[in-house]
């Protein structure tokens, strides 16, 4: 497990290798969900992911402190979520290796009931996955090995544990902006929250192209060049077109150090993030 109040650490140096009755994968190149481990402090990546990570804060010095203030994001909106919108039911898309305060912790610490399906693809994350289950009682939290391109498999599966019937909320945090266009990101969204029913909500938080522009230009270039996934950073009226159809939660779409903190925080997060709901 991985710990925010570590600074990065060096996990294994293997270039390839293989978890429980997963294929084996290729560790050679950078992988977002284990760069991501990286800047929360984690030792489950490798050292091309450590690589990558670094060429980023190379661009851009405060990117552990921007991964940090995502994940921060992810505990108030699912705190808001299972606490005053009283939703029941959470489909976390792209949750990555899990740390502390995953969403199946944040929101049945408000309400026992809640029920979490994560999806991820990552061999890595599957391991985890894996164990989570096997500590987890109940039918409550379920894990689908699937690539958010796969919208009908993710839906499919999902629906075996949370009922569409009634409200869901979608969470895509950190994940969008590893869809180029060429896979239609805004297709993939309207997919799921077309499968959702009125009073559902969707959750977003995405790199942007128009804070920091120059330093986060250099950081995806750097990354693009050695990661597994391509980045296309998009600025707000990009990030903002996810929610089309959705009523924005206050206080809209804001930088990610803005959502709902309390706090003020004079130190840059360049990524967008938001909250809207299904009318």
């Amino acid at each position: 497990m991985t710990s925010e109040g570590e600074a990065p650490a060096a996990g294994p140096d293997d270039s390839s290798g293989s978890l429980g009755e997963h294929a084996t994968f290729d560790t050679s190149v950078a992988h977002q969900a284990r760069m991501y481990d990286y800047w929360l402090g984690g030792k489950d990546n490798f050292a091309a992911d450590r690589k990558a990570a670094e060429e980023a804060i190379a661009a851009f010095p405060d990117f552990v402190h921007l991964a940090r203030a995502n994940r921060a994001f992810l505990r108030r909106v699912v705190r808001y979520l299972a606490g005053e919108a009283g939703v029941r039911q959470f489909l976390d898309i792209g949750t990555g290796i899990p740390t502390k305060g995953n969403t199946h912790q944040v929101a049945q610490e408000v309400a026992p009931e809640c029920r979490v399906v994560y999806v991820d693809y990552d061999p890595v994350v599957l391991s985890y996955a894996r164990a989570l289950l096997t500590s987890s009682s109940g039918p409550a939290i379920d894990y689908i090995d699937a690539d958010i391109r796969d919208t009908g498999v993710v839906l499919e599966k999902a629906a075996g544990t949370l009922d569409f019937t009634k409200p869901v909320a979608v969470t895509m945090l950190a994940i969008l902006h590893a869809i180029g266009d060429d896979d239609d990101p805004y297709g993939i969204v309207r997919q799921i929250m077309d499968a959702a029913p009125s009073g559902s909500y969707l959750a977003l938080s995405h790199l942007a192209s128009d804070i920091e522009t120059e330093k986060m230009n250099e950081a995806r270039d750097r990354v693009n060049r050695i990661s597994h996934q391509q980045y296309t950073h998009r600025s707000h009226a990009g990030v903002l077109r996810f929610f089309d159809g959705l009523e924005m939660v206050e206080p809209g779409l804001v930088e990610i150090r803005h959502w709902r903190t309390g706090i003020q925080d004079s130190r840059t997060t360049p990524g967008w993030c938001g909250l809207g709901r299904k009318p």
